[in-house]
């Protein structure tokens, strides 16, 4: 049982994913701190100075915190929109590596000038065997 444990850990998928994981909680961090101290100050100036954290409604001894839930949902956007935009990128990345892997596997042929005359010695042949049976289907 250990060792299956053991190979089902050291799979690459198992540890792909811990790694997306890892670098998205990092991530998480950076867009929420973009999201707390860069965007929501501004759009609270360009919405008259509102701070959407604050933002609350008490119905008898609850309170609902309404802002928080706004501010959730627009982090949420921002990763959602650079998880895309990253997804996109690496898209791209790898439709150019796999055409250029094309590229190398069929090498152009570049005949030599003894293949060029020899093909036109050849077609030359055949054009002249044409006319020869086309002269005595004739006579």
């Amino acid at each position: 049982m250990w060792k299956e444990f053991k190979e089902f850990i050291m799979r690459g998928n198992v540890m792909d994913l811990a790694v997306g994981v890892i670098i998205g909680g990092a991530f998480s961090s950076i867009v929420t701190s973009l999201v707390n101290n860069i965007i929501m100050p501004l759009l609270g100036i360009i919405i008259g100075g509102i701070d959407f954290t604050s933002l609350t409604i008490k119905i008898r001894d609850a309170e609902i915190q309404y802002g928080m839930f706004l501010q959730n949902v627009i982090d949420f956007l921002i990763i959602a929109f650079c998880i895309f935009i990253m997804v996109k990128i690496v898209n791209k990345l790898m439709h150019f590596k796999k055409k250029k892997v094309e590229e190398e596997k069929a090498p152009e042929v570049i005949k030599s000038n003894e293949e060029i005359l020899l093909e036109e010695i050849r077609d030359l042949l055949k054009a002249q065997g044409k006319t020869t049976k086309a002269k005595k289907s004739r006579s």
